[in-house]
């Protein structure tokens, strides 16, 4: 089958499988807030060692292209309350470990990150780590805005112990920044790039986005050489995922007829993917690359390469702490996610009550696939148990392979190269939610070419 036929057949809706089972399934009318902190505190207690995802939600100006739970405003003023609620949280789950946690990883996502000053989030980092232990193996990382990321952030967290910062790029064509809202010369992120080296950072993350609108080969090339030329440690190259059926987004900025079409965002992929491997980047999981000397690379090659709320992760911690509005949480044997309403949340949290939305209790069930997708995720291969797979699922995976997306052999699945466009679609014949419906709901996923 040509690439254009495999392209056709397999561009349905499909989850990125940061977690398992995906959101939308989640049984919150089985879910208590009981169980949720009885799993949070046993899991801890297990492994003691914590890792921390922080949403910081503000943005100045709406990305068109961007899908994430934000707020858009140019008051600053939001900052310190903000803070001292995220704070509130963090002291909540403090209490009920009722002791000093270690923890391993911190992550500053958004929104934007680098919309608070540098002293608000020395203030949020020295009140997470005030009272609390880092683990030697620690890694902190943030996302930063390439216009407004300033020497000040930069030095202020490498001095609370960051190292890894990630530059939201997406494309250097004036034509596409201007369809997706996002002005960006490359001046900006050449000059934010060399501070956070200067600085002493060690792990430096571009991130690209392809399917965008007005994207083609030519143009795009041009992003991919000027990123090139700037030597991040780590790249990401994204699918771009329309989904402008959700509530708060704002993709609705352009026509959907100025979007490439599956055949040329797959092209766009493929031509990020070769020059990028011939620069010394190895593509090390689903839209990921890094170069040997990156942590992200060695974790790959070493089998302990992670994925969870935060995308890839080097860090073996199964308690991840989501704190924020919106911030979901994954205690491996149980998830939940925060309040979408931002005074909702700070009015939670000021009462002293856990700002939880929604939440899954894992079944048995639940932690056999979740490790059969997450072995295919993050190492394109998974053995299994034959009793665990029925006749059903044996025949989606015998048309992947004459496909010639896997191997099938000895229960056990490898992704061929050429297959790892197909992940999430391979990763779908795992799925106990998705299988028997046959397809995936309308309107829930992104397309998965």
């Amino acid at each position: 089958m040509t690439q254009s036929a495999l392209i056709e057949k397999y561009n349905t809706s499909a989850p990125r499988y940061t977690s398992y089972p995906t959101v939308p399934y989640w049984d919150n009318n089985s879910f208590t807030e009981a169980q949720w902190k009885e799993s949070f505190i046993r899991t801890y207690k297990n492994q003691k060692k914590l890792s921390l995802y922080i949403h910081l939600p503000f943005c100045e100006s709406l990305c068109t292209f961007c899908a994430c739970h934000k707020r858009i405003t140019i008051n600053h003023q939001f900052e310190v309350p903000y803070i001292e609620a995220v704070l509130r949280e963090w002291h909540m789950y403090r209490s009920l470990l009722k002791e000093a946690p270690e923890i391993e990883e911190i992550h500053l996502g958004g929104g934007t990150p680098s919309f608070f000053s540098s002293e608000n989030l020395k203030e949020l980092i020295e009140g997470i780590l005030s009272g609390s232990k880092v683990s030697p193996t620690h890694e902190f990382s943030f996302e930063g805005h390439p216009n407004n990321t300033t020497e000040t952030h930069l030095q202020t967290l490498y001095d609370l112990g960051f190292r890894r910062v990630s530059f939201g790029v997406q494309d250097y064509d004036h034509v596409v920044q201007v369809a997706i809202n996002r002005l960006q010369p490359f001046e900006n992120v050449k000059k934010v790039t060399e501070l956070a080296r200067k600085i002493g950072y060690t792990s430096i993350s571009h991130d690209l986005v392809y399917g965008l609108p007005f994207q083609n080969i030519e143009q795009f090339e041009k992003t991919i050489k000027k990123t090139i030329e700037l030597s991040p440690d780590r790249l990401s190259l994204y699918s771009y995922a329309h989904v402008p059926w959700l509530k708060g987004n704002g993709q609705r900025g352009f026509d959907e007829n100025n979007l490439p079409s599956a055949a040329v965002k797959r092209q766009l992929y493929e031509l990020g993917r070769m020059i990028f491997e011939a620069n010394g980047y190895t593509e090390v999981g689903m839209d990921h690359f890094a170069r040997p000397t990156d942590s992200l690379f060695k974790a790959a090659k070493d089998g302990s390469l992670n994925r969870n709320f935060m995308g890839y992760t080097t860090s073996q911690s199964k308690c991840m702490l989501g704190l924020g509005v919106s911030a979901i949480s994954d205690s491996w044997t149980a998830l939940s996610q925060n309040t979408k309403s931002l005074d909702e949340y700070i009015h939670l949290t000021k009462n002293h009550i856990f700002p939880l939305l929604r939440g899954h209790i894992q079944s048995e069930t639940d932690m056999l696939w979740r490790n059969y997708i997450q072995n295919l995720m993050c190492r394109f291969e998974t053995d299994f148990s034959s009793n665990d797979l029925n006749q059903e699922q044996i025949q989606q995976l015998l048309e992947l392979q004459e496909d010639g997306i896997l191997v099938l052999a000895d229960n056990k699945v490898r992704v061929t190269e050429e297959g790892r466009a197909f992940i999430r679609n391979v990763c779908t014949v795992f799925d106990k939610y998705i299988r028997p419906t046959g397809s995936v709901i309308t309107n829930t996923f992104s397309k998965a070419i």
